[in-house]
């Protein structure tokens, strides 16, 4: 199959995907379904179940909490209405190209990242990089050395858009996962959705084309599992409360909120965890965290979180093997 120019994103004509194994009831389209060809409901796809109610499940010898740390970089079209915005538009009529608002993310990728990557080497944290598959085109020098660092690379859709929107989901999630593969050398495991967005069919569609856990449900602070079409789809304890676009660009919250809010975040969790495990995760984005006023918030979190016995950073990846092994374990 041969993509013309993808719509959004003109200019680029993208080489030939080649073909996955086929599977049942796939189509190029979001008509993946199930249910008597009805998609799941979210209640559908996840049974409630207490966190009380669950067998507990063993860390590794010496470990009591797991913080899952996710750096999102992402590729903001200026040709496009900008995903967030710092200023309102002049006179409120939004203009393009929005240069203020564009600039002020293409800060963080010029800037901020390699802020927060020098703070993450200098801790030996290796974090997850959620990443849009088109930022390996863009700013491939951002996602090789996060690649060369040891860092996981997670899927963020292919433009920073919500999936509402595609045409074509599937070849989204293909784009992604294939450009990832060629940095990485192996197709990522995770997908964190942009906006943390889905569709009825989304789940599915990952499942399918290989993904194996997913970060848009924020309802546990455990993995739980999705039904898909393609079998189970774990999903991890994804943050919009540890968050700094939620704390700082969308409350508006003073830069220290960050750490306050994280450390209290992290007290409550780590002393849940002497009896069962709980994960924290902590998301920050390189135009809000990587700025001069902000990064000393985020390393003083780490820090705190590093000074408590027990306490160790893991990948997506590494809490995805873990839960497997341990969940398996338990129904021994």
């Amino acid at each position: 199959m041969r993509l013309a120019m993808r719509p959004g994103y003109p200019g680029r004509i993208h080489p030939t995907i080649p073909a996955r194994a086929p599977v049942e009831s796939q189509s190029t389209t979001n008509s993946n379904s199930v249910n008597f060809g009805m998609p799941l409901t979210p209640r559908e796809r996840i049974a409630y179940q207490a966190i009380i109610d669950r067998p507990p499940l063993k860390l590794p010898d010496g470990i009591r909490m797991p913080v899952w740390l996710i750096v999102n970089v992402e590729h903001w079209d200026a040709r496009r209405p900008m995903p967030r915005t710092v200023l309102p538009p002049p006179m409120g009529t939004p203009l393009l190209p929005d240069i203020p608002n564009w600039s002020w993310h293409e800060y963080g990728m010029r800037v901020g990242f390699w802020r927060i990557y020098e703070s993450l080497k200098s801790r030996r944290i290796v974090p997850t990089l959620a990443t849009n598959g088109s930022v390996c085109e863009v700013y491939p020098r951002v996602v090789q050395a996060a690649h060369e660092a040891g860092w996981e690379l997670m899927g963020h859709g292919w433009l920073q858009g919500p999936m509402h929107n595609l045409e074509d989901q599937r070849l989204s999630v293909r784009r992604t996962i294939e450009a990832l593969s060629r940095i990485s050398g192996k197709a990522p495991v995770g997908w964190e959705s942009p906006g943390l967005t889905e569709t009825a069919d989304t789940a599915d569609i990952l499942a399918e084309e290989g993904i194996r856990y997913v970060a848009d449900w924020v309802l546990d602070d455990l993995p739980c599992e999705l039904k898909t079409t393609a079998g189970p789809l774990v999903t991890l304890p994804y943050t919009v409360e540890i968050n700094d676009v939620a704390i700082m660009a969308v409350a508006q919250h003073s830069s220290a909120e960050l750490l306050e809010r994280g450390m209290r975040q992290f007290d409550r969790l780590y002393a849940e965890s002497a009896v069962s495990p709980r994960i924290m995760s902590i998301s920050v984005h390189p135009y809000l965290s990587g700025v001069p006023h902000r990064i000393g918030y985020l390393e003083q979190l780490l820090d705190y979180i590093a000074s408590h016995a027990g306490a160790v950073f893991w990948s997506g990846e590494r809490i995805l093997d873990w839960y497997v092994s341990a969940r398996t374990g338990a129904q021994a």
